[in-house]
């Protein structure tokens, strides 16, 4: 027996728009349900909005997504900083995305990064070849590393 986990992204309106940039970043096979989709009259205020998303890659990567019916109001998103080498946030929980290479996550890194905010600038750490942290431009922090022989 086993299980997968998938991360599921709540969004208000921009569901799409972050599968398709974690298509674009990640690569795999996008797919999208809207509620007009599943019955909603297509003339009414959200039909066009995802209720089912997600995106697969066949290296691993897997991510789900939807729009939140009702208010457009977008989520605070909360924040993510370092200081003196440890992490501060607010948030619940962060998107890791982990590699076998410095190169892979670094490529990883630079397209995930346009448009959001740099956290840590990947670099080597103590515990890492390459580690660092970004908020992307949805809101959702993302940490980036090098897999190492002893798992962090």
């Amino acid at each position: 027996m086993s299980i997968a986990t998938t991360t599921h992204l709540n969004f208000r309106g921009e569901a799409r728009a972050a599968l398709e940039f974690y298509q674009s970043v990640f690569g795999g096979e996008i797919s999208i349900a809207t509620y007009g989709d599943f019955g909603m009259p297509q003339d009414a205020p959200g039909a066009a909005d995802v209720v089912f998303g997600q995106v697969v890659s066949a290296d691993g990567f897997r991510i789900m997504a939807y729009d939140i019916p009702g208010d457009r109001t977008p989520s605070a998103g909360g924040f993510a900083r370092r200081e003196n080498g440890v992490t501060l946030t607010d948030q619940t929980f962060f998107f890791s995305v982990r590699g076998e290479t410095l190169e892979e996550v670094q490529g990883y890194g630079e397209k995930i990064s346009v448009g959001g905010t740099v956290v840590e600038p990947l670099a080597a750490s103590a515990w890492s070849p390459g580690f660092g942290m970004l908020t992307d431009r949805f809101g959702v922090t993302w940490i980036l590393d090098v897999a190492t022989d002893h798992p962090a």
